[in-house]
């Protein structure tokens, strides 16, 4: 037992996962884990079958949202369910959950706002992250810590947590519905003064495994120099952007 007296719910947000999603589900340490709450963003294939044949609860959508979109739904369910830390695990198994307990120590223990399992601490191009990936990675994050001040190892996992203040104040819900909503995300707890915390996380990059490809990877990255913008503007307010106000009361 862990000795806990916070709810911490995972959410993974789900698209064709029918392959991968049973493996990460069993190797999700229970003991940490208080609810599982899956958003299927209209997959095409068993996803959502094999989700219902497991303790689940299960959310669907009715058409494709997209990504962004779908952890939209994981976190409002997250707090409506009474969460205190919402991990976020995709079910491709590409990122390992049994370190779920490593991720919430930190949000435990009053040590950060946030916690990112980092790939860029470990070794991912042995994990079998594409070359362009890494070397974009690097790049990206390189420009990141310039322009936030920060000295983070990357700014685009995929698997985090956070504590439900971090998502009851900031906008989430005007973040992109693509992929930029990770990186958005990011620049909302800047702006906002929360604590980041990293730790290391293996990766499996394997045939399984949902990866984007390289279009929607470069659309991904103009997205990032533009939501950098959008930052430094709102900053040095030449322009201001919703995303990076307070939430209406």
């Amino acid at each position: 037992m862990t000795g806990r007296d916070k709810k911490i719910v995972v959410v993974m947000p789900a698209y064709n996962a029918a392959l991968t999603l049973e493996k990460t589900y069993t190797d999700i340490p229970k003991e940490w884990v208080d609810e599982i709450i899956l958003v299927d963003d209209f997959s095409r294939d068993e996803t959502v079958e094999i989700a219902r044949s497991l303790p689940l609860k299960v959310i669907t959508h009715s058409y494709t949202i997209g990504y962004g979109g779908n952890q939209k739904t994981c976190y409002l369910q997250a707090l409506k369910d009474g969460a205190d830390i919402i991990v976020m695990l995709h079910p491709d198994h590409q990122y390992d959950p049994r370190i779920i307990p490593d991720i919430v120590k930190p949000l435990l223990k009053g040590e950060a706002d946030a916690v990112f399992a980092s790939r860029m601490l470990g070794n991912p191009l042995k994990g079998g992250m594409p070359l362009y990936k890494f070397v974009a990675n690097k790049i990206l994050t390189f420009l990141e810590n310039k322009v936030m001040g920060l000295n983070l190892s990357e700014y685009h996992t995929g698997y985090r947590a956070y504590s439900r203040r971090v998502l009851e104040k900031i906008p989430f819900l005007l973040n992109s519905n693509d992929f930029v909503f990770d990186n958005e995300i990011i620049v909302q707890l800047i702006h906002f003064g929360f604590k980041i915390k990293e730790v290391p996380v293996r990766t499996h990059y394997g045939r399984d495994s949902s990866t984007v490809g390289f279009v929607t990877s470069v659309r991904y990255g103009f997205g990032v120099l533009w939501t950098m913008i959008r930052y430094i503007l709102h900053r040095l307010g030449i322009k201001q952007y919703r995303f990076l106000m307070e939430k209406d009361r």
